[in-house]
């Protein structure tokens, strides 16, 4: 046998033992791990599952994954391994989103969410339907919608130093599709978060009776066809405070930066504070507006807030 006869049959034994290695590798990639019993899982799903009825957290390895999870009992965390490093990506589960939440409380932590497209336009990174909800240092990008809330009097959401980037869609039959929408909740707290470049609907819409937005910025520079800021449809009580609004130019509806009960009072918003905040136009964008429009007879209090010229400060419609 030759010299190059031997080197090709070394290399086919080689290549014969590595291939095994590889594919063991990749079927046995265990990016899921329980933490309190340190169990691994190449689903989501089945993280999920072993928490069942109980409490844990799962921690996500850092990387993209196309996979999602429906969490129907039970108090989870989902953690990433390193904030911003774990990224579920374009995959949704029931045709709704990356997490179906209808357990009992669910805490997001430093994931991201994006490409999540849907049939019916609800794409979203996270679906909630019952139970409480915490979110704090995760990013929102280029989906149909955010977070996507149900009806849920008893429980509360709340969203922290998060980021929505390129949400919202008005395409779908029913109507438009938003960066946050929150369903009749118990309550809801947004801060300290960004909003940005919406593609459609508004940017927080939220029908719960107690909401708290403190502390964020909602920069509609470069937006596309968006509408308000803050849409409350059936009114609320509770804080707008100390957020930065940039109106853009590309709206389908720039009439409001924050509407109080469009769609019919609901709830009351007498307790509904409006201060400390800071609207303007972005630059090259002449228009008027109106910084709180209410279609309710209720006495919201809206106090020192900075507007810009031609920025209106509230109207009765």
């Amino acid at each position: 046998m030759d010299k190059n006869a031997r080197l090709i049959l070394a290399f086919s034994a080689l290549a014969s033992l590595a291939l095994p290695v590889s594919l063991a590798s990749a079927q046995n990639f265990t990016p899921y791990t329980v933490v309190e019993t340190g169990q691994r899982f190449a689903r989501l799903q089945e993280a999920v599952q072993a928490i069942g009825g109980g409490t844990g957290t799962i921690r996500i390895a850092n990387g993209r994954h196309a996979d999602c999870a429906v969490q129907g009992a039970g108090s989870i965390t989902y953690q990433a391994e390193t904030p911003g490093q774990a990224i579920f990506d374009s995959v949704a589960c029931e045709g709704k989103g990356v997490l179906v939440l209808r357990g009992d409380n669910a805490r997001v932590e430093g994931l991201v969410f994006a490409n999540i497209r849907v049939a019916d336009f609800n794409g979203v990174g996270i679906r909630i339907e019952l139970g409480n909800l915490e979110v704090s240092q995760s990013w929102f990008r280029d989906s149909q919608q955010g977070i996507l809330g149900g009806i849920d009097t008893r429980s509360r959401i709340s969203i922290d130093k998060s980021t929505f980037t390129r949400l919202g869609t008005c395409e779908g039959p029913g109507g438009c599709a938003h960066s946050v929408y929150i369903g009749d909740y118990g309550s809801v707290s947004i801060t300290r978060s960004r909003f940005e470049q919406g593609r459609g609907g508004h940017y927080a819409k939220s029908r719960s009776r107690t909401i708290e937005i403190v502390g964020n910025s909602f920069d509609d520079s470069g937006g596309r066809g968006t509408n308000y800021m803050i849409d409350l449809p059936g009114g609320a009580s509770g804080r707008i405070a100390s957020n930065w609004f940039v109106q853009g130019q590309d709206k389908e509806n720039w009439s409001a930066f924050i509407t109080v009960a469009p769609e019919g009072k609901q709830y009351s918003s007498a307790g509904l504070v409006i201060e400390n905040n800071d609207a303007r136009f972005a630059p090259g964008v002449s228009r008027t507006s109106t910084f709180v429009a209410n279609w309710s007879d209720d006495p919201v209090q809206i106090g020192a807030n900075y507007l810009a010229p031609g920025i209106k400060r509230s109207d009765r419609r």
